[in-house]
């Protein structure tokens, strides 16, 4: 039974910024045909862009607090939620992703989703 993962993109600063036009478009064309490739495997689940811009909210003692996210440094820049077998064919999976071939700061972070509580049972909702 295969296991849901997501991969977190991040580049450093706007690393886009650097792509010609055509580049832009050839880089757009090739995620589009990642993303078929995984809906045809039945490995996607969602995938989407992020915007640069946002908030980093957090609580400590009781206040709230607000940090504008800073996209001159490493930002995440989208997500694919995704299904594989084991961590190995997610990385192998992750390894195809076209953000590689054009932006040369491009993290992915792979990490397993747990979709159940041991100790209660608890099954979290998914799509």
């Amino acid at each position: 039974m295969k296991q849901e993962f997501m991969l977190y993109i991040r580049n450093g600063g706007d690393a886009k910024l650097a792509l010609s036009e055509n580049e832009h478009f050839d880089f757009i064309k090739k995620c589009e045909i990642y993303i078929g490739r995984l809906k045809a495997t039945d490995n996607l689940i969602a995938a989407q862009p992020l915007l640069r811009e946002g908030l980093v909210i957090s609580r400590k003692n009781g206040v709230w607090g607000t940090k504008k996210i800073d996209p001159s440094r490493e930002v995440q820049v989208g997500y694919y939620h995704i299904r594989a077998n084991d961590l190995q064919e997610a990385v192998s999976i992750a390894q195809e992703n076209p953000e590689f071939e054009y932006v040369p700061s491009a993290t992915i972070e792979v990490r397993q989703i747990k979709t159940k509580e041991v100790k209660t049972s608890f099954v979290y909702p998914s799509m």
